[in-house]
């Protein structure tokens, strides 16, 4: 398959602004909720970077949530369609609702219960292995890299980085207690058995941190078929 051409990088500012604002209908809460996911937590800007620099094509975000980034690649014109998996209804349906007029298809889903996933030029997989069972975590991870095309993204936890691994699983396990969209463990597997995972099923995989500003340990890993 032919590379598609690159874009221009995105007035950041102006993009989370506008996708903020799609928000608007979805409740004051789920506004500056999307509103601070946006500005604070750097997968965001990551991952448009790296979506400006190659094209996403057709997007499968699994555990997508609100879907502020789908919202995000799609107004940014970074990405041809995006297809969202989530358990939390509610949530897809705020998804829909700040999509409104852009490619963007939800699907209610239990990723502990069923690990299908639609083929796609890009699979994301945003802060979700670690919320699974260690079991059903390399059953989904497995079901993504047979859907893949082009590239998979995977931001994780690692739990080998000390004092920020720490202070990551406390907070995950504190949010656990009072967040509904949060999963129902934090057991995030080595980050040695992700790239493994990838390296069987003949996928060359990176690694890099994506915590700047935060005192987290979560890693993007990137995962792309051997040319």
């Amino acid at each position: 398959m032919p590379a598609e051409a690159s874009s221009p990088q995105p007035d950041l500012a102006a993009l989370f602004e506008r996708v903020a604002r799609r928000y608007r209908d979805c409740g004051r809460f789920a506004r500056h909720y999307v509103a601070a996911k946006l500005r604070r937590d750097p997968v965001h800007r990551d991952i448009l970077a790296l979506a400006a620099r190659e094209a996403f094509g057709d997007v499968v975000d699994i555990g997508c949530g609100r879907g502020q980034l789908a919202v995000a690649l799609l107004d940014a014109g970074l990405a041809r369609s995006v297809s969202g998996l989530d358990c939390n209804a509610g949530h897809l349906r705020q998804a829909q609702r700040a999509a409104n007029g852009l490619a963007f298809t939800p699907t209610v889903q239990d990723l502990a219960q069923c690990q299908d996933v639609p083929n796609g030029t890009t699979v994301l997989l945003i802060d979700v292995l670690y919320q699974l069972e260690p079991q059903v975590q390399m059953a989904l991870l497995q079901a993504a890299i047979l859907a893949t095309r082009q590239r998979i993204i995977i931001r994780t936890l690692d739990p080998d980085r000390g004092l920020r691994s720490r202070v990551t699983v406390w907070l995950e396990k504190l949010v656990r207690g009072m967040s509904p969209h949060s999963g129902q463990h934090v057991a995030a597997c080595s980050v040695s058995c992700i790239l493994r995972t990838l390296n069987e099923a003949g996928l060359d995989a990176s690694v890099t941190p994506c915590w700047q500003g935060t005192p987290f340990a979560n890693l993007l890993i990137i995962g792309r078929p051997v040319s």
